[in-house]
């Protein structure tokens, strides 16, 4: 069975994975942007959401939220509990990222530069995805 799963891609330090999500029978659907991918989380829920990890250092929110991505767990609490994440994350900011357990559990969180054979092996832990 193939598994949907959603790239959050923000910036261009998102590693393109295309060719390794179609051997892997994944279907993959992309958003630029958060709001983007709200929408997709709404109208049809990932089996796998895969985003990079922006720490707040300075957010609008007087520090209410942890990251870029706090919106976007909180919707997958609402629509698909069952989606599994998998964070990309800069060095610097790595340590700050297990902080979006408390929103939705975490898969993983995979440190930039990216190892390829991390990630596959990553990905082959939780496919095929479940109904």
């Amino acid at each position: 069975m193939s598994c949907q799963l959603l790239s959050v891609i923000e910036s261009p330090r998102h590693p393109n994975f295309t060719a390794l999500y179609q051997r892997l029978d994944i279907e993959q659907e992309i958003a630029s942007s958060i709001r983007k991918a709200l929408k997709q989380v709404k109208k049809a829920p990932p089996d796998i959401l895969v985003a990079e990890f922006i720490y707040g250092y300075g957010n609008n929110y007087a520090g209410v939220n942890i990251s870029n991505l706090d919106v976007l767990l909180i919707a997958l609490q609402r629509h698909r509990k069952e989606t599994k994440v998998i964070l990309f994350a800069d060095k610097s900011e790595i340590a700050h990222a297990p902080r979006l357990e408390e929103i939705h559990p975490l898969h993983a969180v995979l440190q930039l530069p990216l190892n390829p054979t991390e990630f596959e092996k990553t990905l082959e832990e939780i496919i095929p995805c479940q109904e």
